[in-house]
């Protein structure tokens, strides 16, 4: 989830569950600390500074972890006090830090990059999966409920209302995933794949929106595809980027499958399935669900790999590139950024 969307959420939540008789002045505190809290997790951006290596590591690590949450919830409860000048000091927020920072994991979780609930005894990575990294009508939603509590002053109900919406959607989302994985399995049957596996990943604009993943041991098939949509949504120059985005995915009944090896064909299929087994590409082996080979450069050189899970259509550039790359075939595999 992005960052101010988390913020955002936090803010809700700290209306939502605010005491009936808390006084005027304690309430723009609270909501104060929910929104930081609930963003706080996110500080472990500064990983990227060090490297991108280190941050494919470390992002969504120890900061991200409900094993040390209590802790966290007392460093940001204790800095948020000083900082909002909190008469009764971090006792008094520390039940709404501790809030903000479970919600800002939960909605880590329903993404699909992976979640580190456990570190740092655990590099274990928890994800649901139902809702896209950047989901319009999720922070809608949370926009429209901080507006009416902002208009409904005295009121909680429609920060409730909002969260209650919110939780609705999040399981309308888990039942379209549901309804995608069905899709994904009946077009492994009927390829005759049985020992594949069915993969989905929701994409922006629409919660209908998935592209369904039939992967087994060399490749990865796979369609972009929109669960409601009966015929397919026309494009024209002039329509707008949201509209750009949304024509990609297709009705069922007209799905187009591609498909992406995981280590090349042909003479750098060996090549690439070396470096790929290579100590340097542990990390990635860990962090990429859906590994697919992405060409050599300087001959032999380097051999890159993307995560189709990130794989968007259109752009130029996918995200979470990686390669191995050598001096010379007798020299050691290296982990190169993009």
């Amino acid at each position: 989830m992005d960052t101010l969307t988390h913020a955002l959420s936090g803010a809700l939540l700290a209306r939502a569950t605010a005491p009936k008789d808390a006084p005027p002045r304690a309430l723009p505190r609270r909501i104060a600390a929910g929104f930081f809290a609930c963003a706080a997790p996110d500080l472990d951006f500064v990983v990227a500074f060090v490297g991108p290596v280190e941050y494919l590591a470390n992002h969504r690590g120890v900061t991200h972890s409900l094993v040390l949450l209590p802790l966290w919830a007392f460093v940001v409860s204790w800095v948020l006090a000083k900082l909002l000048r909190e008469p009764r000091g971090w006792r008094e927020l520390y039940g709404i830090t501790a809030l903000g920072l479970a919600l800002h994991i939960a909605g880590d979780v329903i993404t699909s990059y992976g979640t580190m609930i456990l570190a740092p005894f655990s590099d274990w990575r928890a994800q649901i999966g139902t809702t896209f990294i950047v989901d319009l009508w999720f922070s809608g939603i949370i926009a429209a409920g901080l507006a009416a509590s902002a208009v409904l002053r005295r009121s909680r109900w429609p920060a409730v209302a909002a969260s209650a919406l919110l939780i609705a959607y999040v399981g309308f989302q888990y039942l379209q995933r549901e309804k995608a994985v069905e899709f994904g399995e009946r077009t492994a049957r009927s390829l005759g794949l049985g020992g594949a596996t069915v993969n989905v990943q929701p994409r922006p604009v629409s919660p209908f929106n998935w592209t369904v993943f039939v992967s087994d041991a060399e490749a990865h098939r796979f369609a972009h595809v929109n669960l409601n949509r009966l015929e397919p949504r026309s494009y024209r120059p002039g329509d707008g980027f949201v509209a750009m985005l949304d024509s990609v995915y297709e009705p069922l009944s007209a799905a187009h499958w591609e498909t992406r090896t995981r280590y090349g064909e042909g003479a750098t299929k060996a090549l690439a399935r070396e470096a790929w087994n290579s100590p340097a590409m542990a990390v990635y082996r860990w962090f990429a669900d859906l590994p697919a080979f992405d060409g050599t450069s300087a001959g032999s050189t380097c051999v890159w790999f993307i995560d189709l899970r990130f794989y968007t259509p259109g752009r130029a550039t996918q995200p979470f590139r990686y390669g191995a790359c050598r001096d010379r075939p007798e020299t050691a595999w290296r982990l190169v950024p993009p």
